[in-house]
């Protein structure tokens, strides 16, 4: 990160009258998103860099940059493949159960996620009709487990479309389920479903960008990763990535 380094820091646009540079807070949310870090703990990573930022301020520029990042993310990577797998997992918000919904294409990049307080045909044609209208155009495959809910939704929402229900066939969708649960014991469970739908929307996308291909060597890894860097810096508006 070159304000770390003792380069002239970033002024860019975007950032007006904030009181740290661009690398500062593009680095903090970089840290946030991506790494299983609590709000203090990226204020204690911080500090150790020489800067002094509360774990507060770091969590308003999150929630200020954030999902604009997120959304200059997805216009930035390739069009998802035409093989959706749908799962839902259970969250416990505020002592309530709430479902996560979460889509992926067959490479495992998430394509949208949902969080709802019932786990029925109505939730399901909701995550359909959200994915329709963000990704623009209906898949080729549908892969589910065996939940009703899903054959009703696809039934009613996307006709047309091949239906595979199996749950030996859907370990792409449950895997991706992971990382939430570490964030969630990281930030000892979410504190509403609002918090939990914006944090995740923002998350789910960094982790797209940063996400190592499949059955890559190494040189394919770091090149990869090299143009994640590029395409952070360009979304956040760095001159050069950190």
């Amino acid at each position: 990160m070159s304000y770390l380094c003792g380069m002239e820091p970033i002024r860019a646009p975007r950032y007006a009258r904030h009181r740290f540079p661009a690398e500062v807070i593009s680095y903090a949310i970089w840290l946030y998103f991506r790494v299983p870090l609590s709000l203090r703990m990226v204020e204690e990573l911080l500090a150790a860099e020489g800067i002094l930022v509360s774990y507060e301020t770091v969590r308003q520029w999150a929630l200020k940059f954030g999902q604009g990042f997120a959304n200059q993310i997805r216009r930035s990577l390739p069009e998802p493949k035409d093989q959706w797998h749908l799962d839902e997992v259970v969250i416990t918000i505020a002592g309530e159960k709430h479902w996560l919904w979460r889509a992926v294409d067959q490479h495992g990049a998430v394509l949208d996620i949902l969080d709802q307080s019932r786990r029925n045909a109505k939730a399901a044609k909701r995550l359909l009709r959200k994915l329709l209208k963000k990704q623009g155009i209906a898949p080729r495959v549908m892969i589910t487990d065996k939940l009703p809910s899903y054959a009703a939704a696809k039934k009613a929402v996307m006709p047309n479309v091949e239906h595979r229900q199996h749950r030996g066939l859907n370990n792409r969708a449950e895997n991706s389920h992971q990382p939430t649960r570490r964030r969630e014991r990281i930030m000892k469970r979410f504190k509403s479903a609002g918090q939990a739908q914006r944090f995740l929307s923002v998350h789910d996308q960094v982790a797209n960008l940063f996400r190592r291909p499949a059955n890559t060597n190494a040189a394919a890894h770091r090149q990869s990763r090299t143009q994640a860097i590029k395409i952070w810096a360009e979304v956040t508006g760095l001159a050069a990535g950190f």
